[in-house]
């Protein structure tokens, strides 16, 4: 069965067995925030969330301003489970009867990470915390660093868009980067279970609204830049301001890619610059692909001799994001021997994930959903085959609608084939979503790309690019990548578009 809005249900996330309560009064003191019931101002605090449905008994509940509702709406429930205090604002603080210590806060929010990172021990200075951003290469760059990580022997914790791990012990992740309490829990977990570092993600939302404040960054590395979250930030300018965020102090150690000129605009006299285009303390040359996609390439930088990479992923920005991990691994002391071995044997779901079943053609699962993005995932293709690239993309809805006819022309010109169809339209109109890539694939003039069509159903799309394809060929489903369910009209729907596309190819096999 289908499960409504699975997937935005916020799951109870880990916590610590044990945590030494902060008196309440402490908390007051350390946000500037005006505290009432001042005769229970040593009321111990025990844990903290913004969810009142995860509220357990000790907490702090945060009821922060929304935009459809407002926190403080749910303090009868978060007292009822246990919350011995409430952190909010002055209109908040209206709304609430109840005779508990309330922090009353101009913006809550502003202060609920270092508050939450009080609450659980300051983990940050306990664990090194890797943090990566920028619009693509994020889930690549953390997996690589991760997996060096491991091969140098250290204990590792994974924090992203497609799983958050504890060790192995894999946790379905909810949002590129948690809410700011669940965070700092989730970094005490890792703390507790004897994690050295933890390696996360760090999205732009999560850098504008506070969730990573609190945590004091042992690297802080930025891939690129490119158009993708302006239904949320108001232009590009905005979308860099929150990014560089994570460049303000917090990161011990900076580390930029400068292939861009927004990476450019980030480096400082210490910052360590990694680059595929100019100069930069750390590059590559003699780049070769193999037939089966894995390619090698020379890395030059602040070591005694350049040392050759094996890296089982294609694309010239692969290179760039593994030079971006080099650049921070080489920064926290580990040695040339662990970061060969970490990259040769990195895997990452949903990003160019090959998916082989026998077939005479290369078919290919990639999360591109951005106009760059999947101009570099179809140009990577492209550059190792002298068949068709044949690809299937579609565009999520309730997101930024003018990167839709733009993705439908970095494809169609791209493409031999483009099957466009749907990605996750949840709350928009399908049919209207198509509509808009179709305009822009077919802008591109016909001399300078392949055939289009339309099929909605995005199984069926996915085994009408499999039957066109011929020996030699390249099968690309983009935008999804790694995700298990489909969100139409607001039920979340069981879809792999790897599952759906190994099951395309052994039909067409038979």
């Amino acid at each position: 069965m289908p499960s409504k809005l699975e997937g935005k249900v916020a799951i109870a996330p880990p916590r610590p067995s044990r945590t030494t309560p902060v008196p309440v009064s402490d908390l007051a003191t350390m946000a500037d925030a005006h505290l009432t019931a001042p005769d229970r101002n040593h009321v111990p605090v025990c844990g903290a969330t913004l969810r009142a449905q995860h509220v357990v008994p000790g907490d702090l509940f945060a009821a922060l301003p929304g935009a459809r509702a407002h926190g403080a709406d749910f303090v009868d429930q978060a007292i009822a489970c246990g919350a011995v205090a409430v952190l909010t604002d002055p209109v908040g603080a209206a709304k609430i009867t109840h005779d508990v210590p309330v922090l009353i806060h101009p913006d809550p929010r502003s202060v609920l990470g270092a508050l939450a990172a009080k609450v659980y021990g300051e983990p940050s200075t306990k664990v090194d915390v890797w943090g990566v951003t920028g619009t693509s290469g994020k889930t690549t760059t953390t997996y690589m660093v991760e997996s060096v990580l491991r091969a140098a022997g250290r204990t590792t914790g994974l924090i992203g868009t497609v799983e958050t791990r504890v060790g192995d012990h894999r946790l379905d992740s909810a949002m590129t980067t948690p809410e700011a309490p669940d965070l700092q829990a989730l970094l005490a977990v890792m703390v507790e279970r004897g994690t050295s570092d933890a390696v996360m993600e760090v999205s732009s939302h999560a850098l504008r609204l506070g969730r990573v404040d609190g945590i004091g960054f042992a690297v802080g590395a930025f891939t690129n830049l490119s158009r993708d979250h302006l239904d949320f930030h108001p232009d590009m300018e905005d979308y860099f301001r929150a990014k560089a965020g994570l460049f303000d102090g917090r990161a011990r150690t900076e580390v930029v890619c400068t292939d861009s000129e927004w990476g450019l605009r980030l480096v400082r006299p210490d910052t360590v610059t990694v680059s595929t285009t100019r100069d930069a303390n750390w590059t590559a040359t003699d780049r070769r692909t193999t037939a089966t996609g894995t390619q090698t390439f020379i890395v030059h930088g602040p070591v005694p001799a350049p040392f050759a990479v094996e890296l089982g992923l294609p694309g010239d920005f692969n290179v760039a994001n593994a030079l971006l991990a080099i650049g921070c691994l080489h920064a926290k002391g580990v040695t040339v021997d662990a970061i060969r071995t970490g990259l040769r044997t990195v895997r990452v779901p949903g990003r160019m994930q090959r998916v082989d079943e026998g077939q005479d053609f290369t078919a290919v699962v990639d999360y591109s959903h951005k106009p760059a993005a999947v101009a570099l995932a179809l140009d990577a293709v492209r550059a190792k085959t002298a068949g068709r690239v044949i690809t299937v993309l579609g565009c999520g809805g309730d997101r930024d609608t003018a990167k839709r006819p733009l993705m439908g022309a970095e494809a169609a010109r791209r493409s031999d084939l483009l099957v466009v169809t749907d990605d996750n339209p949840r709350g928009e109109d399908p049919g209207a979503i198509r509509e808009a890539m179709l305009h822009g694939a077919l802008e591109v003039p016909r001399a300078q790309r392949g055939d289009v069509v339309e099929i909605g159903d995005r199984a069926a799309a996915i085994r009408h690019a499999v039957s066109a394809a011929r020996a030699g060929d390249v099968v690309v489903v983009a935008g999804k990548g790694h995700e298990t369910g489909q969100e139409i009209a607001g039920v979340v729907h069981p879809f792999s578009d790897v599952d759906t596309l190994a099951a395309a190819i052994r039909e067409t096999s038979r």
